[in-house]
């Protein structure tokens, strides 16, 4: 019997995925599904390869020159190592969120309408819609469209990590990975960006790492958990913090350890 009510489309197939930093192996065997327009959590203590993992579905781990990997990662039923796969096409349809907000030392407006720009959009009406349906995307139009033009550096730093989203939807990803995106916010930031991700999932597929038992709780429909590199436990949030099968994922959950 399955949790799931209906059939989803499965937008990433992990098959056999290792990973190494030189001779450290980071990821192990890993074979996992992520669906579309779910929110997946990606869970575990410090150091287990949350975050190398969620990287990899881009590529950017790539940009560490001692990474190697094996296995597959079906995008679209597309092998993404392939040598065919364009990578700036796979981070134009897989953008990133990071921990700390990264905006760029440009105006509200300039960092939102930069990746636009760069695939070579010129139209000054255009970039303007761009901005403004981008910024409303990320819950943040209201707060700043009198000072688009003032620099993203003079914004809290909920609204710099709200900026950051909007900069990403901008170029019209078909996921987002989210990297502890909320670790640097205070909780009423954090509560709006979790509000954001449940509203964009309807958009988006979004695979979010997190340190926060409760904030995957609240916003995620599957879980999967991490331990040393390898993928212990996967399946819908409810069941996995209600009834996991592996005592580690228990143990985990319930703070005995991490």
């Amino acid at each position: 019997m399955t949790n799931k009510l209906i059939d989803k489309r499965t937008i990433f197939k992990i098959k056999d995925l290792n990973l190494w930093y030189g001779n450290d192996q980071a990821l192990k065997g890993l074979n996992y599904d992520i669906n579309e327009h779910d929110v997946t959590a990606i869970i575990g203590p410090s150091g287990c390869g949350k975050s190398t993992f969620i990287k990899t579905l881009n590529r950017m781990v790539e940009l560490i020159p001692s990474v190697r990997t094996s296995g597959e990662i079906l995008y679209n039923e597309t092998n993404i190592f392939s040598k065919s796969f364009r990578v700036e096409e796979l981070r134009t349809k897989v953008g990133m969120v990071f921990q700390k907000p990264n905006p760029f030392p440009k105006s509200i407006y300039e960092n939102v309408v930069y990746g636009a720009k760069v695939h070579g959009i010129k139209n000054k009406s255009q970039l303007m819609e761009i901005a403004e349906t981008s910024l409303r995307s990320a819950a943040l139009w209201d707060e700043v469209k009198d000072r688009l033009n003032s620099n993203a550096y003079g914004l809290s730093g909920g609204q710099q990590q709200r900026l950051c989203i909007a900069r990403c939807l901008a170029i019209q990803p078909e996921v987002l990975l989210m990297d502890e995106p909320t670790s640097a916010l205070d909780p009423i930031a954090t509560a709006k960006i979790e509000e954001l991700i449940v509203e964009l999932k309807k958009e988006y597929t979004i695979v979010i790492v997190t340190h926060s038992m409760q904030q995957a709780a609240r916003i995620s429909d599957e879980t999967a958990f991490f331990l040393l590199g390898e993928l212990i436990e996967a399946g819908n949030t409810k069941t996995i913090f209600t009834t996991p099968r592996d005592k580690r994922t228990e143990d985990y959950i319930t703070g005995r350890f991490g």
